[in-house]
């Protein structure tokens, strides 16, 4: 097998047509023969260009509605036959099959068609096959054929033959063949989930993920690991989707903090008021709402201001002046918004390092989109959780009622918890969270250290008694004992939330009796490994 091949007939068959009047016109500048199909045969065709429409290869006519046309043995046996094979090339003789060089094709817009929310039958009719056989004979037989699938390799292509006088390497071959199946393996990969969802089938026997790079990443989330970052094509706004203004490279670490922070502010309707939240290592370290921006990031900032340090800041509205400024006073990270106004880009362009991201929208909290996540040998898969809670759906079990203003503080603490690392226990006073413990093993240790916490942020600001008094409490789970409602109560709040669901509800249900305390269930719980 040769290395270097030279390219003499190439077969062009694009749905996206950017690109392929220059390429097309390259192409015939260095005397390849052109052939083509439908739309891509007329637009070359309009450029002034000499092209064979693929029928009259085939001697047969496009025919249902384009589903037929490419699928024929003069195609495939020229993107095929081995050049060296001697019963190839007397096949190809006996038959009139000429070779085909090179396969530029892009496939039907299937995945475009499904995000745009399109009818099954249109669904199904813009799944591509024709395009797929193709792409996969030509990539098997990459010894000798070249195949190109996406529009960004084009200047790649004419500048390997500009380099090999016409042809092509083996090892240009064989990256454009790799490159060919992650391609149709996504593409299977689109249709076939689609299909599993259009279906209502939750866990399909086969479930197949794929993505496209989006960086390579200059280490994971240690400098000895390598790493990098793959979209999955949906369009949901987010850390995917976002457009970076300043600051350098987003690192593994800074992406998947980034995506808690905003996945947590989504929670909170920009509607009912602006919300920020500030995240390290993927967890809270404080949650707020305000008035304004710069109140709501104050509130959250003054929840732990040492963890701040260095931390991730997400808001539910567009960044405003009045707020940046507050948030340079220390060093942080990243900054993501659903926009940012010019004022606020101005201040931050002071500060290099710090990533500005803007999204236009928030995530939607309900969507039930999959999370994946690897172990040894396989993957888990489930439904994101896109649990909510109202009021309605609360059911108190003291003999204390909880107030009005308790009630909004348990949902504010609620939703926050939701987006803590189990054991999560979360202290809210006033639209605020004002501690946060989170990991823990032991729920009693996660509800003592977001008290602690709460405590030494009043000593460090001079405050005379901690603001976890007269607060309320968010637990992602339901208390195995009594202990851990014991402990918030010691730390001075007055009013839990919590799934409930224990052995031992009764008990619990009894020392919140006895310590005062005004308790609700949610019937439904937030864990987050």
């Amino acid at each position: 097998m040769t290395d270097i091949v030279p390219v003499r007939r190439a077969l062009l068959s694009v749905s996206d047509k950017t690109g392929l009047i220059d390429l097309a016109k390259n192409l015939a500048s260095r005397g390849i023969e052109l052939l083509s199909t439908g739309g891509s045969a007329k637009a070359i065709r309009d450029a002034g260009l000499e092209v064979r429409d693929v029928a009259d290869v085939t001697g047969f006519p496009e025919m249902m509605d384009g589903r037929v046309k490419t699928l024929h043995p003069m195609v495939h046996g020229g993107l095929l036959a081995l050049r060296d094979n001697a019963d190839h090339q007397k096949a190809m003789q006996d038959h009139g099959i000429n070779a085909i060089d090179l396969l530029v094709v892009n496939l039907y817009p299937f995945e475009e068609t499904v995000a745009k929310g399109a009818d099954y039958e249109t669904c199904v009719e813009n799944i591509d096959i024709g395009g797929p056989a193709m792409i996969r004979a030509a990539a098997k037989n990459h010894g000798f054929v070249n195949v190109v699938v996406d529009v960004q390799d084009y200047d790649a292509l004419i500048a390997e033959m500009d380099a090999n006088d016409g042809g092509t390497s083996m090892a240009f071959r064989q990256n454009l063949a790799q490159v060919a199946y992650a391609r149709t393996g996504a593409y299977d990969a689109a249709v076939s989930t689609w299909m599993a969802d259009a279906l209502g089938n939750a866990t399909p026997r086969r479930r197949v993920v794929a993505g496209t790079l989006s960086q390579t990443l200059r280490y994971g989330e240690n400098p000895h690991q390598d790493a990098a970052f793959y979209l999955d094509g949906s369009v949901r706004e987010g850390v995917a989707t976002a457009k970076q203004h300043q600051g350098k490279e987003l690192s593994y670490n800074n992406i998947n903090d980034t995506d808690a922070a905003f996945e947590l502010v989504a929670e909170f309707d920009p509607a009912d008021g602006p919300a920020v939240a500030i995240i390290k290592h993927a967890n809270p370290c404080g949650v707020a709402r305000g008035a304004t921006l710069a109140e709501a990031y104050s509130r959250a900032f003054d929840c732990d201001r040492t963890s701040a340090f260095g931390g991730i800041i997400a808001l539910n509205q567009p960044l405003d002046g009045a707020t940046a400024r507050e948030i340079v006073n220390i060093f942080t990270e990243v900054v993501i918004a659903p926009g940012a106004d010019d004022e606020a880009r101005e201040i931050f362009a002071a500060k290099k390092n710090l990533r500005l991201l803007t999204t236009g929208g928030l995530p939607d909290v309900r969507t039930s989109a999959m999370t994946m996540r690897q172990v040894s040998g396989g993957f888990l898969a489930q439904n994101k959780d896109n649990g909510f809670i109202t009021r309605d759906d609360l059911k108190v079990v003291t003999k204390i009622q909880p107030t009005d203003a308790q009630i909004d503080d348990m949902l504010f603490a609620w939703k926050t918890a939701k987006h803590v690392k189990s054991n999560a226990i979360v202290y809210v006073k006033d639209g605020a969270t004002v501690g946060v413990g989170a990991g823990q093993m032991s729920r009693v240790d996660s509800t003592r250290i977001a008290a602690r916490k709460a405590q030494d942020m009043a000593e460090a600001m001079g405050q005379s008694e901690s603001p976890t008094i007269g607060s309320v409490v968010a637990s992602d789970a339901f208390f195995p004992f009594a202990d851990g409602l014991l402990t918030a109560a010691e730390a001075g709040a007055r009013a839990i939330i919590q799934p409930g669901g224990s052995m031992r509800d009764d008990e619990v249900i009894k020392a919140a009796d006895e310590a005062g305390l005004a308790m609700v269930y949610t019937g439904m719980r937030h864990f987050r490994h």
